[in-house]
């Protein structure tokens, strides 16, 4: 973290300790409180500001979570990308909810979105597919993300094979690989505050709006 983004971390750090989150209605908009965080944290020089833990469960309610990268966020939800073979995809598969969580821990500030979780259009995914690194376009056709793996030579034969297949630049969407997007249903913000009297302002989707409620730490 350079100098400058350590002063922004600390600016905000101590505007936000001091003076928390302050009273918000129903006609305040999540996302865009959303939206002023996370420019918070890459202001910062958070390395990696748009990770964030995603959760699903089996249809029997077993839990299993993951790290991931945040690739989009705007009125209808928050995007993520991955193999639609995986362990996550079958969760989904099964019981399309699930939980994102994101912790900016140098400036005490976490958010905690719930909803539904559905795939996003093939041509959003191919949108995105595209600003991938030539590298990451390959992984993506190399790994059956979840599956057994014989050794790590047998994973770099197949990259091997892939980079062989498509030798230019033009590295096609596999059928198997995309976005999800999760509509959120909940959003609680958390703010780090002294003595543990932290801020929690917990948002509920209503129909085409939304209650805010304050919750105790």
């Amino acid at each position: 973290m350079s100098f400058r983004s350590t002063l922004r971390a600390l600016f905000t750090l101590g505007r936000g300790v001091s003076k928390g989150i302050p009273e918000l209605t129903a006609s305040d908009d999540p996302i865009r409180l959303f939206g002023r965080w996370f420019d918070d944290a890459k202001r910062a020089g958070i390395f990696l500001p748009e990770a964030m833990t995603v959760a699903t469960a089996t249809p029997d309610g077993a839990p299993s979570a993951r790290m991931m990268l945040l690739k989009g966020v705007d009125e209808h939800g928050f995007v993520f990308y991955t193999n639609y073979d995986s362990r996550k995809a079958a969760d989904l598969g099964a019981n399309p909810r699930g939980a994102l969580v994101l912790h900016w821990a140098i400036l005490q500030r976490q958010v905690r979105v719930e909803g539904h979780i559905e795939r996003v259009s093939e041509a959003e995914s191919a949108a995105y597919f595209r600003t991938r690194p030539r590298g990451s376009r390959i992984a993506a056709w190399s790994s059956q993300q979840s599956a057994p793996l014989s050794s790590r030579a047998e994973l770099e034969r197949r990259v091997a094979d892939v980079d062989r297949r498509y030798p230019g630049d033009e590295v096609p969407l596999p059928a198997f690989w995309g976005g999800y997007r999760l509509r959120p249903e909940r959003i609680e913000f958390w703010q780090g505050r002294l003595n543990r009297m932290h801020d929690r302002l917990q948002y509920d989707r209503d129909g085409d709006r939304w209650r805010v409620t304050r919750l105790y730490p």
